[in-house]
């Protein structure tokens, strides 16, 4: 069965060990801190159970900024990067956010082309953003609140 719940900062282990499997974006430290933000939110997507999937959404006002977004490899291209989106979206809509942000790397076209098809569009660059020294695309994406 298919689940998405929020996650509390009671699961930061959790949290860690997925990145590390996925992106490997942050330390348990930065994990620890982003709970401590206000305005955070974590949704946990999960099958029977087993955490496959994280998006990490900032709320400030009427915006919100996606900060994680992973889907475990052997989950990709099923669909469940997309559900966990449309979750995201319905949610910031009840929310009355008015704009959705994220950043991706210029070289990651996998996830371009994934948030492109939910009509983010790229409204800014981060020059050599990366430790890589890739680019970082700042994408948009304009809601309709209900």
């Amino acid at each position: 069965m298919i689940s998405i719940k929020h996650i509390d900062e009671k699961d930061i282990d959790l949290c860690y060990e997925f990145d590390l499997i996925t992106i490997s974006l942050w330390s348990k430290k930065q994990w620890a801190n982003e709970f401590k933000k206000e305005g955070v939110e974590v949704l946990g997507l999960s099958i029977s159970n087993s955490l496959i999937g994280i998006c990490v959404f900032h709320v400030v006002l009427d915006e919100a900024q996606i900060n994680f977004f992973a889907i475990e490899r052997k989950y990709r291209k099923k669909g469940l990067g997309t559900y966990l989106m449309r979750f995201l979206i319905k949610e910031c809509q009840m929310l009355k956010i008015k704009k959705l942000y994220l950043e991706v790397s210029h070289n990651n076209f996998p996830a371009e082309s994934f948030y492109n098809r939910f009509d983010f569009s790229t409204v800014g660059i981060r020059r050599n953003y990366y430790k890589d020294g890739s680019n970082a695309l700042l994408k948009e994406k304009k809601l309709r609140t209900k």
